[in-house]
């Protein structure tokens, strides 16, 4: 791992835009499951049962049910204080959130901008024409909820197999940060994974997570092996010291 010393001699960064690539790690401390335990399982279902479009298929009221659960959990966790040191940075820096949950623990912790990589539990859309989306005001999609086609609604989630819709934007912040944070996650799940290597070369590229793997030592990351409360308030510390 490398030290990060020379932070301390930091310029002022006036309106530096800063991009934060979030996983799962920073959710579980406000008590949300990991999407995949090492047992392989997501809360004791097989993942391509309740994460995929051949799941939907076979047994749709099953994952219907799943996610509504996963609504219901979600709805009932807070933000963490990883969460709250994200949303003050924006006081600072140009902060853009690109994250792999799809809860909306960021949003509620403050965070202004943020990306949904892998969808939004809040959300609904149409299982006929993915475009159409609809915000929830409750945690449950029932049978016979449908869009204005029809069709059934579905959860508004990217399951595998299916296209990253936006990820060309998330690729176009990473492209143009001055600072690029992963937290939560240790570069593994791709498409998001790929995105540190866009990040300009002259970018500080920060990874924080309780296990480093040793590919990101390969990629000129300054490394913190804590979990995402304690090593992004640790990281908020050293960069704001100095401005």
């Amino acid at each position: 791992m490398k030290k990060f010393d020379y932070l301390l001699f930091l310029p002022n960064h006036g309106e530096k835009k800063l991009v934060v690539l979030s996983g799962a790690g920073i959710s579980q401390e406000s008590g949300i499951k990991t999407f995949r335990d090492s047992n392989g399982l997501w809360e004791n279902h097989d993942i391509m049962e309740v994460a995929s479009p051949e799941g939907w298929r076979r047994n749709r009221a099953l994952v219907q049910e799943f996610y509504n659960q996963r609504r219901k959990q979600a709805r009932a966790c807070q933000p963490n204080e990883a969460h709250k040191i994200l949303a003050r940075l924006e006081q600072r820096f140009n902060v853009t959130i690109i994250t792999q949950n799809v809860d909306d623990l960021h949003e509620r912790g403050g965070s202004s901008h943020v990306i949904h990589l892998h969808g939004e539990l809040s959300k609904a859309q149409s299982s006929k024409n993915p475009n159409l989306v609809y915000p929830m005001e409750g945690w449950e999609i029932k049978e016979g909820d449908c869009c204005e086609l029809g069709s059934q609604l579905r959860p508004h989630i990217v399951w595998f197999g299916e296209p990253v819709p936006k990820m060309e934007e998330a690729i176009d912040h990473a492209a143009s940060a001055d600072y690029f944070i992963v937290v939560g996650t240790s570069l593994q799940v791709y498409p998001a994974a790929g995105l540190i290597d866009y990040v300009p070369k002259k970018a500080k590229k920060f990874l924080v997570d309780v296990v480093i793997p040793n590919s990101a030592l390969t990629k000129d990351v300054f490394c913190i092996e804590k979990r995402a409360s304690e090593g992004l308030k640790h990281l908020e510390s050293v960069i704001l010291g100095e401005l």
